[in-house]
């Protein structure tokens, strides 16, 4: 992650003893995740290297100049109390600017102050980044029929993806990959099974699936050593399961813990933007999964091969959500429960593997990047509770209640979905701000 540059701004002639004692509280308060730049007035040529403007200490002056703010390009920061906060007297100004066109971002804690740091050094780091799918036959497959539907295969995708974020979007060859798992030599693949076999849980899996699942994870941390610059990758691993003897699931849960690489199933890109910038701003658990709603009836239990949804007032209101057969690729330090066991759904190859984990119950944010780039939707919820069911394609989902339901499926962006611990709606407003995102409350 690069470090944003943030640039002081007084609005007297010469800052006042007033500034310089706030200026120091923000430097102490920053905690290191940004760089300062030195001190300058609003009306005075301000440094072009500034990720954001921040104003420490505000006046009456601020009503008279609101033509200076208004050719300030970069967000504008109202950081004005001891403590990381807007101070309430500033209140006035903030509205009046506001009125005239002049948008302002002001944290109401600390933890906002630190979540919009890291939200500019997301803004920063992304016009650096690439991001990897590896895929072949995106028309073909295991099933074309549903696959040959969703949005970030198409190439408008990543050119959206390029304009509002900078990021870039390089496919590669599956079965270039899966042949250079294979390649693998075995010594690797048993200090690697001996190494992971200490700190990994595993249920069931044969000696072949453990080794094929670490090989398809050795094969890709070499990829990432050779790449530079590579936030999140992800396989197209459902529909060209015929391309490789395993799952990526194991590699993915290895490759972020060790490398903080966020992944994304099925090579979402839509889902791995989401939870780069999610993850990174806000230092969340974030995971992406199927939605089911209740609503949906026959056309969601037919596809999870399961007989019925559980019991619960207002079903309308009510999702479940599951993926390749538990609740979908979680990793380690995200989970209250985790194995790693045999694969469930019949599409992947017999030796592959599934990852069975839960995460916190209590409240859950739903959100996914919409298909222009330029706003999230985001919608509180809360996991109730876990439903298992045999011999189906969920062995181990979770249930979520949302406040509307039918207003919640007429807005969803996808079926691809992701989940963050706790109610962030907050704090996504506010480094929607900076990260020049719009935020749609479903």
């Amino acid at each position: 992650m690069l470090i944003p540059r943030l640039l002081p701004v007084y609005l007297e002639p010469e800052p006042t003893p007033s500034f310089f004692a706030q200026f120091e509280y923000l430097r102490s308060l920053s905690g290191g995740l940004v760089e300062w730049l030195a001190p300058a007035h609003l009306a005075g040529p301000l440094n072009p290297s500034a990720d954001a403007v921040v104003l420490p200490d505000l006046t009456g002056l601020a009503y008279r100049m609101t033509p200076e703010f208004k050719t300030v390009t970069a967000p504008i920061l109202v950081i004005t109390s001891e403590f990381g906060t807007v101070s309430m007297w500033d209140w006035e100004i903030r509205d009046y600017l506001r009125r005239r066109d002049v948008d302002t971002v002001a944290p109401t804690s600390l933890e906002e102050f630190h979540d919009i740091c890291r939200a500019l050094a997301v803004k920063k780091t992304l016009p650096q980044s690439t991001m990897l799918a590896y895929q072949d036959d995106l028309g073909g497959g295991k099933q074309p029929d549903i696959f040959k539907r969703f949005y970030w295969w198409e190439e408008e995708c990543v050119s959206d993806l390029k304009r509002s974020f900078g990021v870039s979007v390089e496919r590669r060859s599956f079965r270039a990959l899966a042949a250079r798992a294979a390649a693998i030599p075995d010594q690797r693949v048993q200090d690697a099974k001996v190494r992971t076999g200490k700190t990994v849980p595993m249920v069931g899996l044969t000696e072949r699936a453990k080794e094929e699942g670490l090989r398809l994870y050795l094969a890709l941390n070499d990829e990432l050593d050779e790449t530079p610059n590579v936030i999140a990758a992800g396989i197209n691993c459902l529909n060209e399961s015929a391309t490789s003897p395993t799952t990526p699931c194991l590699a993915w849960n290895l490759l972020f813990e060790e490398r903080g690489l966020i992944w994304g199933c099925e090579a979402d890109l839509t889902s791995m933007i989401t939870k780069y910038i999610t993850y990174q701003s806000l230092r969340v658990p974030v995971i992406m999964t199927n939605l089911y709603p209740f609503l949906m009836k026959n056309a969601a239990l037919k596809h999870e091969k399961i007989p019925y949804f559980p019991t619960v007032d207002k079903p309308e209101n009510h999702i479940l959500v599951a993926h390749c057969g538990f609740l979908g690729v979680v990793p380690q330090s995200f989970a209250t429960e985790w194995t790693l066991k045999p694969r469930v759904l019949e599409i992947v190859d017999p030796n592959a593997h599934a990852i069975d984990a839960r995460i916190a119950e209590g409240p859950t944010t739903i959100l996914k990047i919409t298909s222009t780039m330029d706003s999230l939707t985001v919608t509180p919820s809360v996991i109730t509770n876990y439903e298992q069911y045999a011999n189906s394609d969920c062995l181990n989902g979770a249930v979520l209640r949302v406040e509307d339901g039918y207003r919640f499926v007429e807005n969803l962006p996808s079926h691809h979905a992701v989940l963050a611990t706790g109610d962030i709606t907050r704090r996504l407003d506010v480094v929607s701000n900076v990260l020049g995102l719009g935020v749609q409350h479903v």
